[in-house]
């Protein structure tokens, strides 16, 4: 079929599967079409219990990275669909582009990026939708980068008062730094209270102190919880 002849998914489409509790994917980066996701078990990052190491806190305190927010949103997507060893094609497909960027350009969706220097090293990017987010992909060019990004992302979901971090799928990687998985229909009753919460405003540029009294919060309940 004739790329022009068949069904084009907008933005709106986009944020109305969200909000449905679905979302799309590319069977490879050249795929022509995407198909819908719903798994019958769903990764989520509960926001009060984030796993924070002694080292990756210190690689926070330490501010080894400059974090930023919405400043490379292309950048960021560009380099979650990069090929790894571990990983050679990816889900992220022209569409997937397209359709992000939009969300970008409408606000409604955000990197958290890792800079060193003028070089993007780790980050990731999702969708706000109400009081709930949804990752979509993070990458690392150096250790701890994506964490850091992570860790970010969530201190600032928690200062705008976000209830749902959705992670689609738990890795082993995800799961030790605090994600759990779900059956579908408890999924499905967080997103809708979520959803019942009006629009937030992303916290992209809170006050540093207040920031780093949110990080700190975090690592220590990351403590209490391991203890």
């Amino acid at each position: 079929m004739d790329r022009s002849e068949r069904y084009v998914i907008t933005a709106e489409t986009l944020l109305r599967a969200y909000a449905a509790g679905v979302f799309p994917m590319a069977e490879t980066r050249d795929a022509e079409d995407l198909f819908w996701v719903d798994p019958e078990l769903r990764g989520i990052f509960p926001l009060d219990g984030m796993k924070i190491s002694k080292s990756l806190y210190k690689t926070i305190r330490q501010k080894k990275f400059d974090v930023r927010c919405d400043t490379n949103f292309l950048g960021v997507m560009e380099k979650c669909a990069e090929s790894t060893e571990t990983r050679p094609d990816t889900w992220m497909n022209e569409d997937v582009f397209r359709l992000y960027n939009e969300l970008f350009q409408m606000g409604c969706a955000h990197s958290v990026e890792c800079w060193e220097g003028d070089e993007l090293v780790g980050g990731l990017y999702g969708v706000s939708l109400g009081a709930g987010f949804f990752g979509e992909s993070m990458f690392s060019r150096r250790p701890n980068a994506s964490k850091v990004a992570l860790m970010h992302l969530v201190a600032r979901l928690r200062l705008s008062g976000y209830s749902l971090l959705d992670t689609q799928f738990v890795t082993e990687h995800l799961e030790t730094l605090g994600a759990i998985e779900i059956p579908r229909r408890a999924y499905h009753l967080l997103l809708d209270e979520a959803l019942q919460i009006p629009v937030l405003t992303f916290y992209s540029d809170p006050i540093e102190d207040e920031l780093a009294s949110e990080l700190e919060d975090m690592f220590l309940q990351s403590r209490t919880q391991t203890s």
